[in-house]
């Protein structure tokens, strides 16, 4: 008499083999080795207005400033406005490229979340474009005119230095561990490179000024220092971005450059100084992007973060 065998078990699913990856991902912790995050898909548009964004942005309060003087620079303020105004219609259509369509911006607007730092972006930037825009025809007015140019560079100041300075809260504000780990910096630091960079235009254009080079001069001074107060408390695995690849070499061009800017501002070459301090900014922002992009690919630096 035969025996009936029993049915061969089924193989468990959590001992089954694991894929053969097909990709050029390093062996991680993480699920299968695959990212635990997914990473920006943001072009070439996104770093650029996020430099082109901070160097409108800032010279919103720049032109306050110059209007404040005493006496008043009406030069360096129509220039200041006229770099804002230009800025944050470029910073817009820079967006809206990124986007691939227009109406994707305009949904933005059609609801305000406090708490989205992307809501609250979109609204401050087509605001400050429009107090911007507003600003150029006050400061191109006759000098009698005064009180409508302060009042109108006053509106526009503090909507620059938000629009500035929330694009470090946006990225700071996401899942990505090297942005996450430092959200809190992020914003100081993209602030104190737009100032610079708001500063170093007039410079460039021939418009210098000794308040304009010290202007310069602290902006470097702030941006290289929290670059040192990262570097001082980087950890090993999340921020390994900042200091290796492309994006690590972005990092520490944008502080030479800065650093490189402060001495040719205080040696007298104030368009030197302006062009160095241009480009560090933009390698700053490029930087960061970078960063972002190798460290939302690496699952340790998720899981580490998460911890």
């Amino acid at each position: 008499m035969k025996v009936a065998r029993p049915p061969a078990p089924l193989p468990r699913a959590d001992l089954a083999p694991p894929p053969v990856a097909t990709g050029a991902l390093p062996a991680a912790p993480g699920y299968q080795g695959q990212p635990v995050v997914k990473p920006p898909v943001w072009t070439w548009q996104v770093p650029t207005y996020l430099f082109v964004g901070g160097v409108a942005g800032m010279s919103g309060p720049l032109a306050l400033g110059a209007l404040l003087a005493r006496p008043a620079r009406r030069d360096l303020a129509r220039v200041a406005a006229w770099t804002a105004a230009g800025g944050a219609l470029a910073s817009a259509g820079l967006l809206t490229w990124d986007l691939g369509r227009p109406r994707r911006f305009l949904n933005m607007l059609r609801v305000f979340k406090p708490r989205s730092p992307m809501s609250v972006g979109s609204w401050v930037l087509t605001a400050y474009g429009g107090a911007a825009t507003g600003l150029v025809p006050a400061v191109e007015a006759a000098p009698a005119a005064r009180r409508l140019q302060v009042a109108a560079a006053a509106l526009a100041a503090p909507l620059g230095a938000v629009t500035a300075t929330y694009t470090g809260v946006l990225i700071g504000a996401t899942a990505v561990p090297v942005w996450a780990r430092h959200s809190a910096a992020l914003p100081a630091q993209f602030g104190a490179s737009a100032l610079g960079a708001a500063a170093a235009v007039p410079l460039l254009l021939g418009l210098d000024a000794p308040p304009l080079r010290r202007l310069l001069v602290a902006s470097a001074g702030a941006e290289v220092a929290t670059a040192l107060h990262a570097e001082r408390r980087a950890d090993p695995v999340i921020d390994r971005p900042l200091r290796e690849g492309a994006s690590g070499l972005a990092h520490r061009a944008a502080s030479l450059l800065s650093a490189g800017a402060a001495g040719a501002a205080l040696l007298g070459r104030p368009r030197a100084a302006a062009a160095a301090f241009l480009v560090g900014s933009l390698a700053l922002r490029w930087g960061w992007i970078l960063a972002g992009r190798a460290s939302a690919r690496d699952p340790a630096a998720a899981l580490r973060q998460a911890r």
